[in-house]
């Protein structure tokens, strides 16, 4: 199979999983100084916050959008105005629009309400708000700069009932007086609570899109590998003579496009025609002898179609399973080296390289 042919397999693997992926969308609501904008760069890729672009839905929501990452996050502000209830009116009507929209990249799936401990009191507001966006959506109370509780969760969960949970985060780390430092907590358990509220089809979206908990990424991927690495086991044990590799090598791209999907990676069709024709060729190459066996053994009727289907089935499954587990642990090192954040696409390249060679 010759570069261009990859190419065009590349571009259409890489569409088919973005699309698969789906799109998340997140309301965050709380008051001024809640922390908000801290809260969701320190979750989601891309200082999200900061550089993302942020338009108005309603007088006092914004979408706030970034290229390359499939999310969006509906910024809710105003719940200590005197005209809180025309806000509510407004949200309310554009929550239910988006909700009985046919299309599901439309509704807003999960609402964080934000309130901040030190403030030790839940508004008329925010118990109003909360029993709103349950209607439409489920909804997580999330306890911004926590540093002491004092039973005030167990008070949060008494005041807003619709909560699935209430979890207490520190998005940044704090520096006491007497020169303790209190380090970043519960921002895992906040990805992972939401993630399963997500509905499926777009559980990888916010997967892709956050970057607390690498995890997350890590286990999906795996899924990808191994299903990847069965269906280029069934291609490898037909009793075909040579036709294995046609049918293999757009699996495992449609594996690596997959995986970068889900690591939330922006990467084009260009780099993934590079991994693939190197590095799978590379390790085709190292086993050629195997396969080749393989091929052979199915032009004889009977058991050596057999045998030679099984040979063939271990090594396509092999390198597939190979190839993916390499790619998965570069892109965690990577990710991990980086705060989380997208690595370059050479340092991906050249790091995968060289884990697969050994």
């Amino acid at each position: 199979m010759d570069t261009i042919n990859i190419g065009v397999l590349a571009k259409a693997a890489l569409e088919e999983a973005m699309r698969e992926r789906g799109h998340a969308n997140v309301l965050i609501a709380g008051r001024t100084g809640v922390g908000k904008s801290t809260l969701i760069n320190s979750i989601f890729q891309g200082n999200f916050a900061t550089t993302g672009q942020g338009r108005p839905v309603t007088q006092n929501t914004r979408e706030i959008i970034k290229e390359g990452i499939p999310l969006s996050i509906f910024d809710t502000r105003g719940l200590e105005m005197a005209d809180f209830a025309s806000t509510m009116a407004s949200l309310k009507a554009f929550i239910a629009d988006r909700h009985n929209d046919r299309d599901e990249k439309k509704h807003i799936h999960v609402a964080w309400v934000c309130i901040m401990e030190d403030l030790r009191r839940v508004e008329e507001a925010e118990t109003a708000l909360a029993a709103m966006l349950a209607d439409f959506m489920p909804v997580v109370a999330v306890i911004t700069k926590a540093r002491l509780d004092q039973g005030f969760r167990a008070e949060v969960q008494r005041l807003l009932p619709q909560a699935k949970n209430v979890v207490r985060v520190r998005a940044l780390p704090e520096e006491l007086d007497d020169e303790h430092c209190l380090p970043p907590m519960g921002l895992v358990e906040l990805v992972q609570l939401t993630m399963e509220l997500f509905p499926e089809g777009h559980k990888r979206a916010f997967v892709a899109a956050q970057k607390a908990d690498l995890a997350l990424k890590r286990q999906r991927s795996h899924l990808i590998v191994g299903t990847a690495a069965a269906s280029a086991a069934g291609i490898g044990a037909t009793p075909i003579p040579f036709a294995d590799a046609a049918l293999i090598v757009p699996i495992q791209i449609g594996m690596v496009a997959g995986i970068t999907a889900t690591y939330g990676l922006p990467f084009s069709e260009g780099f993934l025609t590079s991994l693939v024709a190197s590095t799978v060729g590379g390790a085709a190459a190292t086993l050629s002898g195997r396969a080749l066996v393989g091929g052979l053994l199915k032009f004889i009727p009977g058991f050596g179609s057999i045998v030679g289907g099984a040979i063939s089935a271990a090594t396509a499954a092999a390198i597939t399973t190979a190839f993916g587990e390499a790619y998965i642990a570069t892109l965690d090192r990577l990710f991990a080296k980086h705060g989380g954040e997208p690595p370059e696409p050479q340092e991906v390249l050249d790091e995968v390289r060289k884990r697969f060679q050994k």
